[in-house]
């Protein structure tokens, strides 16, 4: 723009030197300060720039990784669980614990480099998070749980109850259809008790007749 304002300007000047007719000249005159004007504006605003895009697409942070700390020790009395974490040079302010009513995990960054990780997905038996806290000393780190029930754990770690399992495996089949004989009897009318009566004094007298045999009349 700049070079076509140069090229007017000294047309102009040279059409107003060989001009002669007043009208002409007039003409020539004005349009020749119009472009001086545009050429001072044009040099005091610069050249135009062009801002750079913008980046849009931030860089990915890279995954933490933590290396399992699988073996610790552990003792309790009443009321508490402690957990012993045998490492030196923690910042208790690079520690993150996070504890919940079955469980917790601890996280401990930058320790000679290395970042580590501790926790129990399922315990044996529920805490209290709130009264839950991590205490770190020059050569070990100490997490103490609080149970929410006094008493003794026979583990850390949560365990079914297999006597209980087993029980459950091993239970009468027909303990469902005496439960139901049972109800039945309790708010049946006269005949219905004596039929269910019947059965239950045949069964323990070791013959083994259908608990449902003249109930609701022969199929």
């Amino acid at each position: 723009m700049a070079s076509d304002l140069n090229a007017d300007i000294e047309e102009l000047s040279h059409l107003l030197t060989i001009a002669k007719r007043p009208r002409i000249r007039a003409l020539l005159t004005d349009e020749l300060q119009q472009s001086q004007k545009a050429q001072v504006t044009a040099e005091s605003k610069g050249p135009v720039k062009i801002a750079a895009p913008l980046q849009t697409s931030a860089a990915k942070r890279p995954e933490t990784s933590y290396t399992t700390l699988g073996s610790f020790s552990w003792d309790q009395d009443n009321e508490k669980i402690k957990v012993y974490l045998f490492l030196e040079g923690v910042n208790e302010e690079k520690v993150v614990s996070n504890f919940q009513s079955w469980s917790f995990d601890v996280k401990l960054h930058d320790i000679e480099g290395k970042n580590y990780r501790c926790g129990v997905p399922r315990l044996n038996k529920a805490i209290v998070p709130e009264k839950c806290r991590l205490t770190v000393k020059p050569q070990r780190v100490i997490i103490t749980l609080q149970k929410a029930e006094k008493g003794n754990w026979l583990d850390i770690y949560y365990k079914e109850d297999k006597l209980k399992s087993n029980l459950d495996k091993n239970k009468d089949p027909m303990a469902g259809i005496m439960d139901l004989m049972k109800n039945m009897y309790e708010e049946g009318d006269d005949d219905m008790k004596k039929t269910i009566a019947k059965a239950w004094s045949e069964a323990r007298s070791g013959k083994k007749p259908d608990p449902l045999k003249g109930y609701g009349g022969d199929v």
